[in-house]
């Protein structure tokens, strides 16, 4: 538990309920912030309380209407910024733009980046996020980032304990639909002592997979198009079954009807609420304790 003495925490309109349980993991009221929109659709907000020399945490997160989300962070960084907030750190459990690491072809912008560049100018001085699509983003910034994956805190966990209870260990091969997936699906692989294959359409080796049941990890299930070409030439290849197993369930267009339509067997979804870890994270970081722990533990 905290005393209310030097730390606020505020939410924006995208995980209300989130930002809920994270104040009273650490013992606090949410702080009072006003959120509305204009007329010609501008956000406008008010924070309704004192911030001076606080330590102050703001909570939204990239689901959804994503671009709002990310202006409203901005924007109530600001406001706390010029409010003399001492120290302000964003909360974003999920990344805004995290998939836009990279310039993949000509011409295109490094989003992800840019989204680091935008949080910082409008004085943001920590970040916390979960499972960072990329680890190099953490490189995009010049403030601290604390990154507890959420595949080693919740997903690895929850996979291999439902994989245990669900499947016999020595007819399976976990398999990664991309390689960059591939310390996922290996750190999974390990932990259960089964056989590990990377998807890779060129190169599929059918004995490797024949008669075997495959189940595919990955860290979000967007459109499904990946995992669900990776099943096709999974059980094309000889696979008996095709599983799934995701962390963010996103589902964006017709993914259920893409899923439904593949060879999967069923898609893995595991719901959690972070809320415990976030608040963890929160008071440790308040108090200068270390947070590398909870990169690997649980906390209660």
């Amino acid at each position: 538990m905290l005393n209310g003495g030097g730390i606020k925490i505020f939410s924006g309109t995208s995980h209300p309920e989130l930002a809920g349980i994270i104040a009273r993991r650490i013992g606090l009221p949410l702080s009072t912030a006003e959120i509305t929109r204009s007329g010609i659709g501008e956000t406008e907000v008010h924070i309704g309380e004192s911030v001076r020399e606080d330590d102050v945490y703001i909570v939204n997160t990239g689901c959804g209407a994503v671009n709002t989300a990310l202006m409203e962070m901005c924007i109530m960084i600001h406001a706390c910024k010029i409010a003399s907030a001492k120290r302000i750190t964003a909360v974003l459990p999920l990344f805004p733009y995290a998939r836009q690491d990279k310039k993949d072809k000509s011409r295109a912008p490094i989003t992800a980046k840019l989204v680091a560049n935008m949080l910082q100018k409008a004085g943001c001085d920590h970040v916390i996020t979960m499972d960072l699509h990329a680890s190099q983003i953490q490189g995009f910034f010049d403030v601290p980032v604390d990154n507890p994956t959420c595949t080693k805190l919740y997903a690895e966990p929850s996979a291999i304990l439902y994989i245990r209870s669900n499947f016999n260990l020595d007819e399976i091969v976990i398999v990664s639909p991309d390689a960059g997936g591939a310390k996922r699906a290996t750190s999974i692989a390990d932990r259960l002592g089964v056989e590990f294959a990377l998807f890779h359409k060129e190169r599929k080796k059918a004995n490797e997979v024949s008669r075997m049941t495959a189940i595919l990890v990955d860290d979000m299930a967007d459109t499904c198009g990946t995992l669900c070409l990776a099943a096709q030439h999974l059980a094309e290849a000889g696979a008996a079954k095709c599983y799934a197993i995701v962390t963010h369930g996103i589902l964006s267009g017709s993914a259920l009807q893409t899923v439904q339509d593949s060879a999967l067997e069923k898609l893995i979804i595991e719901v959690i609420d972070i809320g415990v870890v976030l608040g963890e994270v929160i008071r440790r970081s308040h108090y200068g304790e270390s947070v590398s722990k909870l990169f690997h533990e649980v906390p209660y």
